[in-house]
């Protein structure tokens, strides 16, 4: 999910020369948080070993978080925010040294807001698996050499596994409310299902409740491009000096998600068939102003992420089925107990709206009937991080119900 998206909602078809600037120089091997790094407004708690769908476990985990607002004496107004595929535990908050890119949800987590924080004590994580502070492929291993392709296989459920983990860490035993979106969507559901007393409300905001075959296949040759990069070099890429990791492959890769996240409508209108310089591309060494615009956003992309943790992450997000052992989807659906919140967007061409529909008809504490809330919207899946208003009142109502 393109989680860094509200300055790219302001239509304009050319890359700006000082936007392009901000790119210059070599790209690191890895844009993920590395220890000594800034911390910024991250705080870490150690979770211990935990255990795998695989069998396998993951020893001495920790996962990455930030918090606003303040716990209630009850401690009955935890909201817990999950990110999506390449987000992190920064929902607000100014870019800086520690945090390569702006909060993540401006419009709807802050003072006077949807998730309010003057009301609620909204709790973060970065999920496991991931490069921005939690255990993932570029952490160290018990051996004091990054993970790198050894990092096990990760499914939905395990990385739930480890969120309840963090939640019991940090004294956290009732929540008011779990959000997500996309990928962070496919968490909520686990927490209503593995954690069913523990979890109040919840919100679904654009996934499915199983990826299908075709998800599965978008996020395979984003997969392949990483792999297929030569400075990948199996996984092994951490000591390469910038400019020599596998940019080229994760920035593909993130070009081919960022088609999946957005609309023909969009991109049609927003860019016509401008290009970027005097020079045309028809022939003439130019560039589709299209074009430009996917380089700079994967180029931007290699600066705050890493190759091996979009591998393990978008594997994760292709495991995500609910129904799995638990007797189908409608089985799975049908034991959830908290209020619930569906979103769908109209546009999404990533999780298509067909998704949301089974969910929301398969939970009997919908806040808004057996249809999911509709976003109108041309912004395709990135809806649900760039319609503020709709997606806000939305989550007003379940947290008043």
């Amino acid at each position: 999910m393109d989680w860094q998206t509200t300055a790219d909602a302001v239509p304009a078809g050319i890359v700006s020369e000082a936007r392009a600037q901000a790119l210059q120089g070599r790209a690191p091997a890895t844009g993920a948080w590395r220890e000594g790094d800034p911390v910024g407004d991250r705080r870490f708690v150690a979770i211990g070993d935990v255990p795998l769908d695989s069998g396998a476990t993951l020893p001495r985990a920790h996962i990455a978080y930030e918090t606003w607002g303040t716990p209630s004496p009850r401690g009955d107004n935890v909201v817990l925010v999950l990110h999506a595929l390449t987000g992190d535990s920064h929902v607000i908050g100014p870019a800086g040294p520690a945090h390569p890119s702006a909060g993540w949800w401006p419009g709807v987590v802050g003072p006077g807001l949807a998730i309010d924080t003057d009301r609620y004590f909204v709790v973060a994580p970065n999920v496991l698996g991931g490069c921005q502070g939690s255990t993932g492929p570029a952490s160290l291993a018990p051996d004091g050499v990054e993970w790198g392709t050894r990092f096990p296989f990760l499914t939905i459920r395990d990385q739930v596994r480890a969120q309840l983990a963090f939640a019991g860490a940090i004294g956290i035993d009732r929540i008011a409310a779990v959000v997500g979106g996309s990928m962070g969507a496919m968490h909520v559901l686990e927490w209503a299902i593995m954690a069913p007393d523990a979890v109040d409300r919840i919100a679904v905001l654009a996934a499915p409740a199983a990826a299908t075959a075709d998800q599965v296949a978008l996020n395979s040759v984003q997969i392949e491009a990483i792999r297929s990069d030569p400075a990948f070099r199996g996984g092994d890429y951490y000591d390469a000096p910038d400019g020599e990791g596998p940019t080229r492959g994760l920035a593909l890769a993130r070009r081919m998600a960022m088609l999946n996240y957005r609309t023909a409508t969009e991109l049609n209108a927003r860019f016509e068939r401008s290009w970027q310089s005097d020079l045309d591309p028809l022939g003439g060494g130019g560039r589709f102003a299209v074009e430009s615009y996917l380089d700079f956003h994967g180029n931007r992309f290699t600066r705050r992420f890493d190759a091996n943790s979009y591998i393990v992450l978008t594997e994760a997000m292709n495991s995500h089925d609910i129904g799995r052992g638990r007797g189908g989807v409608g089985a799975a659906l049908a034991g959830i107990r908290a209020k619930s919140l569906v979103l769908g967007i109209d546009s999404d061409r990533y999780f298509s709206l067909d998704g949301q529909e089974e969910v929301a008809a398969g939970l009997a504490g919908s806040v808004h009937g057996e249809r999911p809330v509709l976003v109108h919207s041309e912004y395709g899946h990135d809806a649900f991080l760039i319609e503020h208003a709709v997606v806000g009142a939305a989550l007003r109502a379940l947290l008043d119900a």
